[in-house]
Parts: C-alpha cells; structure tokens; sequence
C-alpha cells in the first residue's frame, strides 16, 4: 500500500500489485468540518497539480478552481517565483492543494500571491509533510492560516508549529486492509466520491 504517490504512473514500476490510497478524503472533510463548504476556492500552488485541484473541488461541493503559475530560477534549486494567480479567489477562503511539502517556498509564495489578490484566507493542505530545511520557519511566518498534514512522515515536535495540524494516516491505511481481506480490492473507499 501506498498513499499519495507523487504520480499516480509510479504503480507500475512495482514488481507485485500496489494499493494506491488518496489521503484527499479525510484532508477534505477535516476541512468541511472545520471551514464548510461556501466561499471556497481550490488552488494548486502550480499547474501541474490542477488534477488533484480539480479533484478537491468536487469533493468540496464544485468549488471554483485557480491556480499559481510560477517559474523557477535553474540556477537555484528549490526556488520558485510565484508570478500571479489564475482564477478568481478574491473574498473566498482559499485551500491552498499539494501532495507534499519539502522546503515550503513553493507553498509560501504561493499562499502570499493569493492573500495579494485579496482571498479571505489561505489553509494549505499537504499530504507529506517532509518540512526539509527552512520549512518550519516560512510556514510559520507565512500567510497561511493553518497547514493541514498528514503523518505518513514522522514530525519531530521540534518541527512542529502552531499552525500545524497533523491528522493520522492511520485509519484510513487500517480501513484499506480490512477492504483487501473482506473484499480483494480497496475501491470500495473511492466510490461514490470525488
């Protein structure tokens, strides 16, 4: 089993057959629960994350899509520029989508670039939370109201922030087990969903 391939392709590169589980879910309902469902917007911090934002967007109840188009300096690994917003997010709480966050500058400048368009609020919501480097320091002081991850990677608590929310992977990882041994498949936890 694995969750939140980086790309979905990586599958076949395993000899036996792999589970591919999707953390969207639970992320999302934890933010219904906590922000509804009105006034959202979904963003991908790039375009090469629009399928996943467009997969939040209809687990969120058909919430407008935007994304961040951005470039990177070659010269400069790990370094983005967030050149502007494309969509609208003005006056909405904007979910801020990507499946893992390492250094946090592409996540920060992006959270910024949508505050600058005038969203409500920005949550970002990661699946790993690999928080390399000076990830800890720019999400902290970043625009972001909160950073929802999950704990496939351990954080250390000097790691951890206040504006960190760690949700377990746990309960989803034990409900597709039960699924292979009742039913043979884990699809039964996608359907009918987004």
């Amino acid at each position: 089993m694995a969750v939140d391939l980086h790309s979905a392709q990586i599958q076949g590169f395993f000899d036996g057959p792999v589970d591919h589980l999707m953390a969207l879910p639970m992320l999302a309902d934890y933010v219904i629960a906590n922000y509804g469902k009105k006034k959202l917007a979904v963003v991908s911090p790039d375009a090469g994350r629009i399928k996943v934002a467009e997969q939040w967007s209809a687990r969120l109840g058909g919430a407008p899509l935007a994304f961040v188009h951005k470039t990177r300096d070659i010269t400069r690994p790990n370094e983005s520029v967030a050149n502007r917003v494309v969509g609208d997010v003005a006056g909405r709480m904007c979910i801020l989508v990507d499946d893992m966050i390492d250094t946090g500058g592409t996540i920060t400048k992006a959270a910024d670039a949508i505050m600058a368009e005038g969203a409500a609020g920005v949550i970002v919501a990661a699946t790993h939370a690999i928080l390399s480097g000076p990830a800890v320091d720019r999400l902290r002081a970043s625009s972001a109201r909160e950073v929802i991850v999950t704990d496939t990677l351990p954080i250390p608590i000097d790691r951890q922030f206040d504006k960190l929310t760690v949700l377990p992977i746990a309960p989803l990882i034990s409900r597709a087990i039960m699924e292979v041994f009742e039913d043979g498949s884990v699809t039964s936890l996608f359907e009918g969903r987004a």
